[in-house]
């Protein structure tokens, strides 16, 4: 379930910078860029916090 929660905050969030980002360029707002944005997101949190932030078992 954290996984699937983290795709869908790392969506929106995702989808709020692309749209301030091609607003402040003059460009349309492209979806894809949104969901690239996404992918990038996300694997960085997995890997943050299953690998180097993970707590270590006393």
């Amino acid at each position: 379930m954290r996984y699937i929660m983290t795709i869908f905050w790392s969506f929106l969030i995702a989808a709020a910078v692309s749209y301030v980002l091609s607003s402040m360029g003059g460009e349309p707002f492209l979806i894809q860029n949104a969901i690239i944005l996404t992918a990038i997101f996300s694997i960085v949190v997995f890997v943050l916090g299953d690998g180097i932030l993970k707590e270590k078992a006393e």
